[in-house]
């Protein structure tokens, strides 16, 4: 694999679902190391992004056989491999997850094998187990690995989550919607362990329609509308009231304290 390589490409995606376009000719480029936000309304194709990016869906393919889609400068991949170096926790899977019944620790080492839990079939050893408690003790969840997931609150089950995806120690993470049904104190909490991560190398994908849970340490945005590309760039220029009024067809007024960014109705 090419170091250099960007770690995502998408060259003109479209996903076509009972004749509606939810993803329409997309073209976007984040480079390794860019800590980027993925903002835009409800409908935008955020999650179906998401999806094509897990390969849980695929687009159209090119007429000129041209890949639509690289990660980390590869087009195909098996899935084991790409969740070594990229972790994901997405809306599916967090649905999915919550409905386990396995301790926490159980559900990290899952990540291994790329499944939502652990089969006969899965051989884990001291060194998975060493790095699954590793991995829950930097997201400070570790005193959670005996816990049933069943019982954890929402802010809980999502630092295990954060877990499982660390257990490869990945290049990038990408996060949909994390902070979804957290109140604003765990919201606060679970985004310093997001900031922690970025600081530690990690690099973040945040998709999300909410500017608050845009960590500092976040510098790029992309911002989708009907399923295409509406704009792109640092989050100084993109974060303003007349582009963020213009994406949510709302007059929004930004403010800033401390580094994050808020909005409001006018």
């Amino acid at each position: 694999m090419d170091p250099t390589a960007p770690l995502l490409e998408i060259d003109h995606a479209t996903v076509v679902r009972d004749r509606h376009a939810l993803l329409d000719r997309l073209s976007l480029r984040i480079e390794a190391g860019q800590h980027t936000a993925i903002l835009g309304p409800n409908g935008s194709g955020k999650s179906t992004l998401v999806k094509l990016i897990e390969r849980r869906i695929y687009p159209l393919v090119h007429d000129d056989g041209k890949p639509v889609l690289r990660v980390f400068g590869r087009e195909r991949w098996n899935v084991v491999e790409l969740r070594s170096l990229l972790g994901v926790v997405s809306s599916d899977l967090r649905r999915e997850f919550e409905g386990m019944t396995q301790n926490a620790l159980d559900a990290v080492l899952s990540g291994f094998f790329a499944s939502l839990t652990l089969g006969l079939d899965h051989e884990v050893t001291d060194t998975m187990r060493r790095e699954a408690l590793d991995a829950l003790h930097r997201v400070d969840a570790a005193h959670l690995a005996d816990r049933d997931v069943a019982t954890l609150s929402t802010g809980e089950a999502r630092r295990v989550l954060i877990a499982r995806a660390l257990v490869h120690r990945p290049r990038a993470l990408l996060l949909d919607e994390p902070c979804a049904g957290l109140d604003p104190g765990t919201r606060r909490r679970f985004l310093d362990h997001l900031r922690r991560l970025a600081q530690e190398g990690t690099t973040l994908i945040l998709v999300t329609h909410h500017i608050e849970e845009i960590v500092p340490e976040i510098g790029h945005v992309v911002m989708l509308r009907d399923g295409a590309l509406f704009d792109q760039g640092p989050k100084e220029r993109l974060l303003r009231d007349e582009c963020l009024s213009a994406l949510f067809d709302w007059d929004i007024a930004v403010e800033t304290d401390d580094d994050f960014y808020a909005a409001r109705l006018r």
